[in-house]
């Protein structure tokens, strides 16, 4: 009886490891079929990744460049509309050595002055009125103090020596003015 039982004992251990083994043989295929799949999609995002790094970088070059042509094609659009004041200065300059040149000159000159301000103006510019104003160092930068010619005046702007100017709401020149102190 031991035999039989022995023997029984033996089948099953070696039905056993049969088991373990078929199952292990499955674990390592099904493992195998993972990583695999694993790889396959780890080539898969890093070939993503690296077409979204070429398509980011050609994006970064294309802006630059469109950035570059903007400014060459914006300052060519003020260029080409300040031609015209040019000519009138340029009749305006042979007017003056004329005969009539007294006369008409002054007269040229504002209507040429007239001319390029509205030009100016189109484009977004706009002065800074400031004298009469409270010193403000956001907008203005101070050359001098002087006394202030009356009690009203102190602290606010005297004079202005060289206007201020905004284009499009942004400070590009700051008024240089005279204080009152």
């Amino acid at each position: 009886m031991d035999n039989l039982e022995n023997s029984e004992q033996e089948q099953v251990a070696e039905e056993s490891k049969k088991l373990k083994k078929e199952t292990n043989r499955k674990k390592t295929d099904k493992t195998k079929e993972e990583l695999e799949k694993t790889q396959a999609e780890l080539a898969e995002l890093k070939d993503k990744y690296l077409r979204l790094f070429a398509e980011f970088d050609n994006y970064k070059r294309r802006t630059v460049k469109e950035k570059l042509d903007m400014m060459k094609t914006a300052s060519h659009d003020v260029l080409e509309a300040i031609l015209p004041v040019l000519d009138d200065f340029d009749r305006a300059k042979k007017m003056a050595t004329g005969e009539n040149s007294s006369e008409v000159f002054p007269e040229g000159i504002a209507l040429v002055y007239d001319k390029f301000y509205s030009i100016l103006k189109s484009k977004g510019l706009e002065p800074m009125d400031s004298t009469g104003l409270v010193f403000d160092p956001e907008t203005h930068e101070a050359i001098t103090e002087i006394p202030a010619p009356t009690e009203e005046l102190k602290g606010k702007v005297v004079d202005t020596i060289e206007k201020g100017y905004k284009l499009q709401d942004k400070i590009i020149r700051y008024a240089k003015v005279i204080v009152g102190k």
